[in-house]
């Protein structure tokens, strides 16, 4: 069962906390004060921020990360307008190449049909977390990694000569080879958009 605690700040404005290791305070003004209230008030029930990695910033003009994702001011190459958003951050999409890159080492003789069954619950898993938000180019991103490194690793496996392009081409690999595509996951729907 999860214990929540619940704070009320100026102008009876309702804040939660949730017992975690990382918090994100959101508020209009007066940010200094509410910094100032919440390390007294963890203080208070016998836990300390941590000053290290403590900040206060500016959300429309500057970006945080938390908890893989990246938050702040963002461009829409569509409308050319600014906007304040959410994208997995470059931390998360490095961790998920690295992990790709771990799977699909030289030394794995696994049957073909278990290496793509492990990379696609990991990409499933990953994309199915980052579903929110501006997601196109870091799931475009993951996909061409992905190609790459399977191709390479097809290619070393086969004992290809050159690059292994025309011999696995992205169109087979992620169609007959059976390798999940980021982009073909399923994204996030807000609760008031879903069907019922």
């Amino acid at each position: 069962m999860r214990r929540e605690l619940h704070v009320r700040f100026w102008e009876g404005a309702g804040v939660r906390f949730l017992r975690a290791t990382r918090l994100v305070v959101l508020c209009r003004h007066k940010a200094a004060e509410v910094l100032d209230t919440t390390r007294r008030w963890m203080t208070s029930i016998g836990l300390a921020l941590n000053e290290t990695k403590t900040r206060v910033c500016n959300a429309r003009c500057e970006s945080f990360d938390f908890l893989g994702y990246t938050f702040g001011p963002m461009h829409s190459p569509r409308t050319g307008g600014r906007y304040n958003g959410a994208r997995p951050s470059k931390k998360a999409v490095a961790s998920i190449r690295d992990k790709i890159r771990r799977r699909l080492r030289p030394g794995n003789h696994a049957p073909w049909e278990e290496v793509a069954g492990d990379l696609n619950r990991m990409v499933r898993g990953w994309a199915a977390y980052f579903s929110y938000g501006s997601v196109t180019k870091a799931r475009h991103a993951v996909k061409l990694h992905m190609y790459h490194a399977v191709r390479r690793f097809l290619r070393r496996r086969h004992k290809v000569v050159g690059g292994g392009y025309r011999q696995f081409p992205a169109q087979d690999v992620f169609g007959k080879l059976g390798v999940l595509s980021p982009e073909s996951c399923p994204r996030f729907v807000r609760s008031s958009q879903r069907m019922p």
